[in-house]
């Protein structure tokens, strides 16, 4: 896929890395609204305490699909916040749109419909990163492993308050 990227126009590259309707400028900035939930695309990212890369490096993450939260854009670079709360910067092509969330505190149980009264799913462990693929109202759905069910947003961290999430 990296080759096939590689050979596209860079036009047409641009837009893969921004989601439909929104509008990528020529400082690498973006339309999109800040603050928003992301994730980390890759097996290692670096957050940095600036954006750019003289700038040292704060912490190196090695977590596939851990959300973050862009605050600012800058060029190519994002300020993002990490589930702990460590603010720094990261750039771009570290970070994709897929809705991610960690599960928060405690073990929790996911359910079977977005009701308490519904058949209990499954449990999942503390600081488990799962795929956001709904949320309505205090409900998300979420995925992990080939197991899916509801969760209650203020149980995972990756999502904003009464924020719709489709896909």
């Amino acid at each position: 896929m990296k080759k096939l990227l590689m050979r596209l126009p860079l036009l047409l590259v641009a837009a893969l890395a921004v989601p439909a309707g929104a509008a990528e400028f020529a400082d690498g900035t973006t339309d999109l609204p800040k603050p928003r939930f992301v994730s980390i695309k890759g097996g290692s990212a670096m957050m940095r305490s600036g954006p750019g890369e003289r700038f040292p490096i704060l912490w190196e993450y090695k977590r596939v699909g851990l959300p973050m939260e862009i605050l600012k854009e800058y060029e190519i670079w994002r300020q993002v916040r990490d589930p702990d709360g460590t603010i720094g910067w990261m750039n771009k092509a570290l970070l994709t749109g897929r809705r991610t969330g960690i599960v928060r505190d405690q073990q929790r149980l996911l359910y079977v419909a977005p009701d308490m009264k519904s058949r209990i799913a499954w449990r999942i462990a503390p600081g488990a990163v799962v795929n956001i693929t709904l949320c309505e109202d205090i409900w998300c759905r979420v995925s992990k492993d080939g197991k899916s069910g509801y969760i209650l947003r203020g149980q995972m961290w990756g999502t904003y308050a009464r924020e719709k999430i489709e896909g």
